[in-house]
C-alpha cells in the first residue's frame, strides 16, 4: 500500500530544455537588465515578457533558431540587436513575426553590398555587389517618401516559410504594385529605354523585362542610376561596345550627383541572370578612359557580335 501511495504521489516531471535554450535565456535576462527591464519567458521559451519603461512581449523563436546556426561567440551581439529591434519598433502597426499580418507587406528593393551588414538583413545577391534586400512596411518611394525597413533573420525565422520563397513572395508583390512606364531615350548617340516607377523596388520588373519590350536572345545592358529606375539598351550589334561606355558615364555622372543613387556600373540581365560589367574609368595625360573587363560569358558574345560585324561589312 506504502508503495503504491509514492507511485499515484509522483508528479510527472518536467521535460528538461536544451541546454543552449537555457544558456540563451541567460543571456537575454542579462541584456534585459542592462537596458533597465525585468524579464519573465513563457512556458516553453517562445516569449519573452519585458518589463519596465514600457511592457512588451518579443517572440524568440526566430532568434532561437537563427542562435543555432551562429557560433556561440556571436549569441551576445544577436540578443543586443534582438532585444534593440524590438523595443525600437514597438510602436509599428504589425507584428513582423506574424507572416499573415505582413506578408501583403513585403517587398525587396536593391542595395549595395557595401551597404549592408549581411547578419542584419534578409535577401541574395544579383551579382557580386548587388544584393536584393526584404522589406516590409508601408511601399518605398523613388522621391524619398516612406520606405519600408529591412526585414531581420529573426522575424524570418519565425515564418513557416524559408527566406528564399519570402523572396520570392516580396517580388511578386512588387510586380503588382505598378505597372513601370517606359520612355525612349538617346545617350551621346546610343538609343536607351528607360523604365521607371514611383517605388524603389521597380527593379524587381528586371525579371519581367520581356514584359515592357523585346529582349534579344544576347540579353540587354542595363544601368541601375536608382532603385526604381533602369535604363536599358538590347546586345543586338557590335555597337555595344559604345553603349557600355555611355551608359557607364551616365551611371557615374548619376551616382556622383545624386544622393540615393544605387550604382555606377554597368550590368547584362541574360538568361534571367544579371552579371557586372566591369569598367573602370582611367585618367590619364588628362583624358579620361574607358577600360571594360567583361565576364567570360559576354566576352564570347561580344566576339560573336565582332565577327558578324565583320562578315556583314565584307559581303
Amino acid at each position: 500500500m506504502r508503495l503504491f501511495r509514492r507511485h499515484r504521489d509522483r508528479r510527472p516531471e518536467t521535460p528538461r530544455r536544451p541546454v543552449e535554450d537555457v544558456d540563451l535565456d541567460s543571456l537575454l535576462a542579462l541584456v534585459a537588465d542592462t537596458l533597465g527591464y525585468a524579464c519573465a519567458f513563457e512556458p516553453g521559451g517562445a516569449t519573452l515578457t519585458l518589463t519596465g519603461p514600457r511592457r512588451l512581449a518579443v517572440r524568440l523563436t526566430g532568434l532561437r533558431a537563427e542562435a543555432l546556426r551562429r557560433s556561440r561567440e556571436d549569441w551576445p551581439v544577436l540578443v543586443s540587436g534582438h532585444l534593440a529591434h524590438a523595443l525600437a519598433t514597438a510602436d509599428e502597426p504589425f507584428d513582423a513575426c506574424d507572416l499573415d499580418q505582413v506578408r501583403p507587406m513585403l517587398r525587396t528593393r536593391i542595395q549595395l553590398d557595401d551597404d549592408l551588414d549581411p547578419a542584419h538583413v534578409v535577401g541574395r545577391h544579383l551579382t557580386a555587389d548587388l544584393v536584393e534586400v526584404l522589406t516590409v512596411g508601408p511601399a518605398s518611394t523613388g522621391s524619398g517618401g516612406l520606405t519600408g525597413r529591412p526585414v531581420r533573420p529573426e522575424e524570418v525565422g519565425c515564418w513557416p516559410i524559408t527566406a528564399g520563397q519570402a523572396l520570392d513572395l516580396a517580388l511578386e508583390n512588387a510586380r503588382r504594385d505598378e505597372r513601370l512606364s517606359v520612355t525612349e531615350g538617346d545617350l551621346g548617340g546610343v538609343a536607351v529605354r528607360r523604365l521607371t516607377g514611383s517605388t524603389e523596388g521597380a527593379a524587381a520588373h528586371l525579371r519581367r523585362l520581356g514584359d515592357y519590350l523585346r529582349v534579344p536572345s544576347d540579353g540587354v545592358l542595363v544601368a541601375l542610376p536608382d532603385p526604381a529606375t533602369l535604363i536599358v539598351h538590347p546586345v543586338e550589334g557590335i555597337g555595344v561596345v559604345r553603349a557600355i561606355e555611355r551608359l557607364r558615364l551616365f551611371a557615374q555622372r548619376e551616382f556622383d550627383r545624386r544622393a540615393g543613387a544605387l550604382s555606377p556600373q554597368v550590368y547584362w540581365w541574360h538568361a534571367g541572370r544579371l552579371s557586372l560589367i566591369r569598367a573602370d574609368l582611367i585618367d590619364q595625360d588628362g583624358q579620361t578612359r574607358l577600360v571594360v573587363a567583361p565576364p567570360p560569358d559576354f566576352a564570347r558574345v561580344l566576339a560573336a557580335l565582332a565577327v558578324r560585324s565583320e562578315g556583314g561589312a565584307d559581303g
